[in-house]
Protein backbone atom coordinates (compact mmCIF):
# COMPACT_ATOMS: atom_id res chain seq x y z
CA UNK A 1 0.00 0.00 0.00
CA UNK A 2 1.17 3.44 -1.26
CA UNK A 3 2.05 5.57 1.81
CA UNK A 4 -0.13 9.00 2.30
CA UNK A 5 0.63 12.13 0.71
CA UNK A 6 1.30 13.73 3.52
CA UNK A 7 3.47 11.02 5.37
CA UNK A 8 6.75 12.85 4.71
CA UNK A 9 5.31 15.83 7.23
CA UNK A 10 4.53 13.70 10.14
CA UNK A 11 6.69 14.49 12.81
CA UNK A 12 6.68 12.47 16.36
CA UNK A 13 6.24 15.08 19.44
CA UNK A 14 8.80 12.37 21.49
CA UNK A 15 11.30 13.86 19.23
CA UNK A 16 10.95 17.74 19.80
CA UNK A 17 12.43 18.66 23.14
CA UNK A 18 12.12 22.29 23.11
CA UNK A 19 10.69 22.79 20.03
CA UNK A 20 8.89 25.97 20.04
CA UNK A 21 6.63 24.99 17.28
CA UNK A 22 4.39 23.23 20.18
CA UNK A 23 4.50 26.48 22.76
CA UNK A 24 0.76 26.93 20.22
CA UNK A 25 -0.34 24.26 22.43
CA UNK A 26 1.18 24.03 25.79
CA UNK A 27 -0.82 23.87 28.88
CA UNK A 28 -4.28 24.59 27.28
CA UNK A 29 -6.25 24.22 30.51
CA UNK A 30 -4.90 27.16 31.49
CA UNK A 31 -8.02 29.51 30.24
CA UNK A 32 -7.10 32.68 31.04
CA UNK A 33 -3.46 32.51 29.97
CA UNK A 34 -4.41 30.84 26.90
CA UNK A 35 -6.67 32.80 26.06
CA UNK A 36 -4.38 36.61 26.32
CA UNK A 37 -1.97 34.95 24.63
CA UNK A 38 -3.88 33.15 21.76
CA UNK A 39 -4.97 36.97 21.35
CA UNK A 40 -2.10 38.75 21.49
CA UNK A 41 -0.33 35.94 18.98
CA UNK A 42 -3.34 36.08 16.65
CA UNK A 43 -3.95 32.51 16.69
CA UNK A 44 -6.54 29.88 18.38
CA UNK A 45 -6.79 26.33 19.05
CA UNK A 46 -9.34 24.13 17.03
CA UNK A 47 -10.23 21.44 18.43
CA UNK A 48 -11.97 18.07 17.01
CA UNK A 49 -11.83 16.74 13.83
CA UNK A 50 -14.93 18.57 12.97
CA UNK A 51 -14.12 21.73 14.01
CA UNK A 52 -10.78 21.59 12.17
CA UNK A 53 -12.30 20.69 9.16
CA UNK A 54 -15.09 24.32 9.54
CA UNK A 55 -12.48 26.27 10.09
CA UNK A 56 -10.49 25.27 7.02
CA UNK A 57 -13.64 25.14 5.01
CA UNK A 58 -14.51 28.77 5.98
CA UNK A 59 -10.75 30.28 5.18
CA UNK A 60 -9.06 29.95 8.46
CA UNK A 61 -5.06 28.92 7.99
CA UNK A 62 -3.49 26.24 10.24
CA UNK A 63 0.18 27.44 11.39
CA UNK A 64 -0.01 23.32 12.54
CA UNK A 65 -1.92 20.34 13.39
CA UNK A 66 -1.74 18.19 16.53
CA UNK A 67 -3.19 14.38 17.03
CA UNK A 68 -3.04 10.81 17.94
CA UNK A 69 -1.78 9.05 14.29
CA UNK A 70 -5.70 7.08 14.28
CA UNK A 71 -7.04 9.98 13.21
CA UNK A 72 -4.55 11.16 10.54
CA UNK A 73 -6.65 9.78 7.58
CA UNK A 74 -9.95 12.11 9.26
CA UNK A 75 -7.97 15.23 7.80
CA UNK A 76 -6.40 14.15 4.47
CA UNK A 77 -8.13 17.01 2.77
CA UNK A 78 -6.88 19.93 4.69
CA UNK A 79 -3.53 18.87 4.77
CA UNK A 80 -3.50 18.65 1.57
CA UNK A 81 -4.62 22.38 1.28
CA UNK A 82 -1.97 23.37 3.86
CA UNK A 83 1.08 21.70 2.86
CA UNK A 84 3.36 23.49 4.53
CA UNK A 85 1.85 23.31 8.14
CA UNK A 86 3.64 20.65 9.77
CA UNK A 87 1.85 17.41 11.30
CA UNK A 88 2.95 16.85 14.87
CA UNK A 89 1.49 12.95 16.16
CA UNK A 90 1.97 11.65 19.70
CA UNK A 91 0.71 8.72 22.25
CA UNK A 92 -1.88 10.05 24.34
CA UNK A 93 -0.18 10.34 27.36
CA UNK A 94 2.56 12.68 24.75
CA UNK A 95 -0.01 14.64 24.00
CA UNK A 96 -1.73 14.96 27.32
CA UNK A 97 1.42 16.03 28.69
CA UNK A 98 1.66 18.95 26.20
CA UNK A 99 -1.54 20.50 26.35
CA UNK A 100 -2.63 19.59 29.96
CA UNK A 101 -5.75 17.82 28.76
CA UNK A 102 -7.10 14.39 27.73
CA UNK A 103 -7.62 14.89 23.73
CA UNK A 104 -10.82 12.51 23.19
CA UNK A 105 -11.84 14.83 20.29
CA UNK A 106 -9.59 13.92 17.67
CA UNK A 107 -7.33 16.82 16.77
CA UNK A 108 -6.05 20.13 17.53
CA UNK A 109 -4.88 22.81 14.82
CA UNK A 110 -3.24 26.12 15.87
CA UNK A 111 -5.22 28.29 13.53
CA UNK A 112 -4.55 32.34 12.87
CA UNK A 113 -7.08 34.29 13.76
CA UNK A 114 -9.06 35.64 10.45
CA UNK A 115 -9.47 39.29 10.65
CA UNK A 116 -11.71 41.19 12.81
CA UNK A 117 -14.91 42.84 11.02
CA UNK A 118 -15.81 46.22 11.11
CA UNK A 119 -19.08 46.99 13.50
CA UNK A 120 -20.70 49.69 11.06
CA UNK A 121 -20.41 47.49 8.00
CA UNK A 122 -22.05 44.68 10.21
CA UNK A 123 -24.73 46.95 11.48
CA UNK A 124 -25.79 48.40 8.18
CA UNK A 125 -26.52 44.44 6.76
CA UNK A 126 -28.23 42.67 9.79
CA UNK A 127 -31.61 43.33 11.18
CA UNK A 128 -31.02 40.61 14.06
CA UNK A 129 -28.32 41.31 16.47
CA UNK A 130 -27.31 39.72 19.76
CA UNK A 131 -25.34 41.67 22.32
CA UNK A 132 -23.53 39.47 25.35
CA UNK A 133 -22.46 41.36 27.73
CA UNK A 134 -19.47 40.20 29.63
CA UNK A 135 -20.06 36.36 29.62
CA UNK A 136 -17.91 35.11 31.56
CA UNK A 137 -18.00 31.20 30.79
CA UNK A 138 -16.83 29.86 27.31
CA UNK A 139 -19.48 27.05 27.49
CA UNK A 140 -22.34 29.46 27.92
CA UNK A 141 -20.78 31.26 25.54
CA UNK A 142 -20.36 28.79 22.68
CA UNK A 143 -24.16 27.86 23.63
CA UNK A 144 -25.01 31.22 22.91
CA UNK A 145 -23.53 31.19 19.34
CA UNK A 146 -24.59 28.22 18.35
CA UNK A 147 -28.39 29.22 19.35
CA UNK A 148 -27.90 32.41 17.46
CA UNK A 149 -26.90 31.11 14.52
CA UNK A 150 -29.25 28.10 14.70
CA UNK A 151 -32.12 30.62 14.91
CA UNK A 152 -31.50 33.15 12.83
CA UNK A 153 -29.69 36.08 14.35
CA UNK A 154 -27.42 37.76 11.94
CA UNK A 155 -25.15 38.78 14.19
CA UNK A 156 -23.37 38.96 17.57
CA UNK A 157 -21.51 41.90 18.77
CA UNK A 158 -19.41 40.88 22.47
CA UNK A 159 -18.45 43.39 24.83
CA UNK A 160 -14.51 43.75 25.91
CA UNK A 161 -14.91 41.76 28.98
CA UNK A 162 -16.76 38.93 27.41
CA UNK A 163 -14.68 35.70 26.85
CA UNK A 164 -13.09 34.87 24.13
CA UNK A 165 -15.68 33.39 21.43
CA UNK A 166 -12.19 31.52 19.39
CA UNK A 167 -11.46 29.77 22.43
CA UNK A 168 -11.46 26.30 22.41
CA UNK A 169 -14.15 25.42 24.28
CA UNK A 170 -16.33 27.77 23.11
CA UNK A 171 -16.01 26.47 19.63
CA UNK A 172 -16.27 23.05 20.52
CA UNK A 173 -19.84 23.77 22.33
CA UNK A 174 -20.72 25.67 19.69
CA UNK A 175 -20.34 22.92 17.34
CA UNK A 176 -18.40 25.34 14.95
CA UNK A 177 -20.67 27.96 14.11
CA UNK A 178 -18.50 30.50 16.47
CA UNK A 179 -16.41 30.40 13.42
CA UNK A 180 -19.14 31.06 10.98
CA UNK A 181 -21.70 33.16 12.26
CA UNK A 182 -20.52 37.03 12.35
CA UNK A 183 -19.00 38.59 15.40
CA UNK A 184 -17.52 42.02 16.59
CA UNK A 185 -15.59 42.77 19.88
CA UNK A 186 -16.86 46.13 20.77
CA UNK A 187 -14.12 48.76 21.88
CA UNK A 188 -16.24 50.76 24.69
CA UNK A 189 -19.46 49.70 26.66
CA UNK A 190 -21.55 50.99 26.99
CA UNK A 191 -21.35 53.86 24.61
CA UNK A 192 -20.92 51.60 21.58
CA UNK A 193 -24.51 51.58 22.28
CA UNK A 194 -25.05 54.49 20.44
CA UNK A 195 -23.69 53.34 16.77
CA UNK A 196 -25.94 50.24 17.29
CA UNK A 197 -28.80 53.15 17.79
CA UNK A 198 -27.56 55.34 14.83
CA UNK A 199 -27.97 52.29 12.67
CA UNK A 200 -31.76 52.35 13.68
CA UNK A 201 -31.68 49.69 16.17
CA UNK A 202 -34.61 48.98 19.30
CA UNK A 203 -32.36 48.24 21.66
CA UNK A 204 -33.93 45.46 23.99
CA UNK A 205 -32.39 43.74 27.39
CA UNK A 206 -33.86 40.55 28.89
CA UNK A 207 -33.20 41.25 32.48
CA UNK A 208 -35.80 40.95 35.32
CA UNK A 209 -37.06 45.06 35.92
CA UNK A 210 -40.25 45.79 37.38
CA UNK A 211 -41.61 47.63 33.46
CA UNK A 212 -39.69 44.42 31.96
CA UNK A 213 -42.20 43.49 28.80
CA UNK A 214 -43.29 39.67 28.84
CA UNK A 215 -40.91 38.03 25.75
CA UNK A 216 -44.34 36.64 24.03
CA UNK A 217 -46.02 39.78 23.98
CA UNK A 218 -43.25 41.44 21.74
CA UNK A 219 -43.98 41.11 18.22
CA UNK A 220 -41.49 42.71 15.84
CA UNK A 221 -42.59 44.55 12.57
CA UNK A 222 -41.32 44.05 8.86
CA UNK A 223 -38.25 45.98 8.57
CA UNK A 224 -37.86 46.43 12.31
CA UNK A 225 -34.28 46.05 13.04
CA UNK A 226 -33.83 44.67 16.96
CA UNK A 227 -30.60 44.17 19.41
CA UNK A 228 -30.90 41.50 22.05
CA UNK A 229 -28.81 42.26 25.27
CA UNK A 230 -27.87 39.46 27.50
CA UNK A 231 -26.16 40.05 30.63
CA UNK A 232 -23.67 38.33 32.99
CA UNK A 233 -24.07 35.14 34.18
CA UNK A 234 -24.20 36.15 37.88
CA UNK A 235 -25.45 40.00 37.95
CA UNK A 236 -27.79 40.18 34.36
CA UNK A 237 -27.16 43.48 32.44
CA UNK A 238 -25.03 46.58 33.85
CA UNK A 239 -27.39 48.97 35.55
CA UNK A 240 -25.76 51.68 33.41
CA UNK A 241 -26.56 49.57 29.95
CA UNK A 242 -30.00 49.22 31.07
CA UNK A 243 -30.75 52.75 31.15
CA UNK A 244 -29.60 53.14 27.65
CA UNK A 245 -31.93 50.19 26.45
CA UNK A 246 -35.64 50.92 24.73
CA UNK A 247 -37.23 48.21 26.82
CA UNK A 248 -36.33 45.38 29.09
CA UNK A 249 -38.32 42.01 28.17
CA UNK A 250 -38.49 39.09 30.04
CA UNK A 251 -39.73 35.56 29.54
CA UNK A 252 -42.35 34.61 31.68
CA UNK A 253 -41.43 31.53 33.89
CA UNK A 254 -43.50 29.01 36.21
CA UNK A 255 -43.04 27.35 39.20
CA UNK A 256 -41.71 30.39 41.44
CA UNK A 257 -38.56 29.75 39.12
CA UNK A 258 -36.72 33.09 38.53
CA UNK A 259 -34.99 32.94 35.14
CA UNK A 260 -33.06 30.52 33.00
CA UNK A 261 -29.28 30.11 32.98
CA UNK A 262 -28.86 32.63 30.32
CA UNK A 263 -27.21 30.08 27.60
CA UNK A 264 -31.28 29.03 27.69
CA UNK A 265 -32.75 32.42 27.80
CA UNK A 266 -31.10 33.47 24.98
CA UNK A 267 -32.25 30.29 22.47
CA UNK A 268 -35.49 31.46 23.89
CA UNK A 269 -35.24 35.31 23.31
CA UNK A 270 -33.75 34.91 19.68
CA UNK A 271 -36.61 31.99 18.52
CA UNK A 272 -39.04 34.68 19.54
CA UNK A 273 -37.05 37.43 18.00
CA UNK A 274 -36.51 36.33 14.68
CA UNK A 275 -39.63 34.45 13.64
CA UNK A 276 -41.66 36.06 11.21
CA UNK A 277 -41.00 38.49 8.42
CA UNK A 278 -38.30 41.30 8.57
Amino acid sequence: MAEPHYAHRVIEIRDLHGDRRLDDYLKLSEANLRMRSDIANGIYIAESTMVVQRAISVGHVPRSFLLARKYLPQLEAEFARYPDAPIFVGEDAELEALTGFHLHRGALAAMQRPAPLELDAVLEKSSRIAILEDIADHSNLGAMLRSAAGLGVDAVLLTPNCVDPLYRRSVRVSMGTALTIDWVRLGTWPADLERVREHGYRILAMELTEDATPLDELVPQPGEKIAMILGNEGRGVRPETLQAVDQSVIIPMARQVASLNVAAASAVAFWQLCRGPR
